[in-house]
């Protein structure tokens, strides 16, 4: 049993002592105390190429590892029966076009009916005016004895239904006005049709446009997710891909070093695989909340133990240069100014292009 326990401890040495080897390898030696650093891997922006309906993929255009520019065509997905919906919906649109002009051509019959009726009433009118005035000759010439009562009673009867026939035109002439209306009222919901249907089409066309995958940045294809033939619900997965422009690595730092660290500081990352080049970079993240803090009150030594994560990031511009030779995932250092009039010690000073860049050249 003794021996298990003795076994066990030498190897948690050995590892401790492996872990502490590594720390003293892959720091520099002598570093300024104004310069801090952490360890970390860099990371790069995922971004996830995925069909906003579902459907069938078509195509795929693209391979894993490939280097792609903002707005390359990625994959197609299968648009035949979104093409047979616009081509429903323009046969729609035909009609409802037609519509429109049956229902302006009944507007101008229903007006002329109208301007008609209203020909009526005139016509009308003058009759009635016509029957008064005979009827009021009638009613003197019955008073002096020179006609005959008959005579009178019939202008009276016809003034009776002039004045009806006036009433019925007068109708008719409203009946007509709501006729009109009512053509118009259908010219409005034809007009309404029409740009509901085109509406339709523009969305059809939409989502037409949308069948055709593209990436909104630069980056390079790191996995394909789904295969041509496949079908993906919407919002699937197609391709994965990483923004090689937006590289950063993310490292901690104790309470006493990042309290005095600002955004935009200057750091330098070493990584492993080049472990004499260092990188320019900047701070573009420093957390509000520590880490890895003790849930009860602390103690001073407790205080120390409380980290802070923060993130370095790459000039877009110097990725962009050397895109073709940037790989995530890679194990390094990074190393920051906490106090900005420290010199960098020589091991992190830049050296020959990255000097140009730093400068704008």
């Amino acid at each position: 049993m003794n021996k298990t326990w003795i076994v066990r401890g030498l190897i948690v040495a050995a590892v401790l002592a492996l872990a502490f080897a590594l720390y003293k390898l892959l720091t520099p030696a002598g570093l300024p105390e104004g310069i801090v650093g952490g360890n970390g891997r860099l990371e790069a922006t995922e971004i996830d190429i995925a069909s906003k309906s579902a459907g069938r993929i078509r195509n795929i255009v693209v391979d894993e590892g490939q280097t792609v520019k903002a707005g390359d065509v990625i994959a197609h997905m299968d648009v035949d029966v979104l093409t047979a919906q616009k081509t429903e919906a323009e046969a729609q649109m035909a009609e409802a076009q037609n519509a429109v002009l049956v229902s302006q051509t009944q507007v101008a019959q229903r007006q002329a009916e109208k301007a008609a009726a209203e020909a009526v009433v005139r016509q009308r009118l003058a009759e009635l005016n016509a029957s008064r005035k005979r009827l009021g000759r009638s009613d003197t010439l019955s008073r002096e004895g020179a006609t005959s009562a008959q005579e009178r009673d019939d202008d009276a009867a016809q003034v009776e239904g002039a004045s009806a026939a006036v009433q019925a035109a007068r109708a008719q002439v409203a009946s007509a006005e709501v006729a009109v209306t009512n053509a118009r009222n259908q010219v409005i919901g034809s007009s309404s049709r029409v740009e509901a249907t085109r509406a339709t089409i523009q969305r059809i066309e939409a989502d037409i446009n949308d069948a055709t995958l593209r990436t909104p940045r630069d980056g390079r294809v790191q996995f394909r997710i789904a295969q041509p033939g496949e079908v993906v619900s919407g919002g699937g997965r197609v391709v994965s891909l990483v923004d090689l422009t937006d590289v950063t690595m993310t490292f901690f730092l104790p309470a006493t070093a990042a309290g005095r660290l600002g955004i935009g500081s200057e750091a330098r990352i070493v990584l492993d695989a080049l472990p004499d080049t260092p990188i320019p970079a900047r701070i573009s993240f420093v957390a509000d909340v520590a880490q890895f803090t003790p849930k009860t009150v602390e103690t001073q030594s407790e205080r120390e133990k409380m980290m802070f994560r923060v993130r370095a990031r790459i000039d877009p511009a110097l990725l962009r240069r050397y895109m073709s030779l940037v790989k995530t995932g890679l194990p390094g250092m990074a190393y920051v100014k906490i106090d900005p009039k420290t010199e960098w010690p020589p091991e992190l000073q830049l050296r020959g292009a990255l000097i140009d860049q730093r400068k704008g050249r």
